[in-house]
């Protein structure tokens, strides 16, 4: 096919079904996401260990500093990436200090973070957005 006519099938595509041809991949999740309320960042890149997992920790909180500071917490462990998801692993919730199974995609732009038990069609949802940088202040301690 034409290098200039590869576009027609996508923009068709696109028009009938409202979304984007290119599929999110593993890395699409990765950088910083400012949760829903706006009270924290997380950061989505490769895990230390083990080795190909994906990690999120909290970055940046409107609490860094008091007492109800979670600077720093690891709230999610996926190992592996399938069908347009990272999977096989858990997701952490400070709020209720608790572990669930978890399922982080990327959609629409939106990261969503699945908290499950049991089942994924069964959990809960929580979407973020993707933010440049890290809000100014409060600062998270190194």
């Amino acid at each position: 096919m034409p290098k200039m006519l590869c576009w027609v099938p996508c923009v068709l595509l696109s028009a009938l079904a409202g979304a984007s041809c290119r599929a999110a991949g593993p890395e699409e999740a990765q950088g910083l996401w400012m949760t829903a309320e706006k009270d924290a960042v997380i950061e989505f890149k490769p895990c230390a260990e083990p080795a190909g997992a994906l990690c999120g920790r909290i970055v940046w909180d409107k609490d860094a500093g008091t007492p109800a500071d979670t600077c720093g917490v690891l709230i999610a462990q996926l190992a592996r990436y399938d069908n347009e998801a990272w999977r096989d692993g858990w997701v952490y919730d400070p709020r209720d200090k608790k572990k669930y199974k978890g399922a982080v995609r990327v959609k629409s732009g939106d990261l969503a973070i699945r908290a499950f038990v049991g089942v994924e069609v069964l959990g809960q949802t929580e979407l973020l957005k993707r933010v440049a940088a890290l809000p100014a202040a409060p600062v998270c301690k190194p």
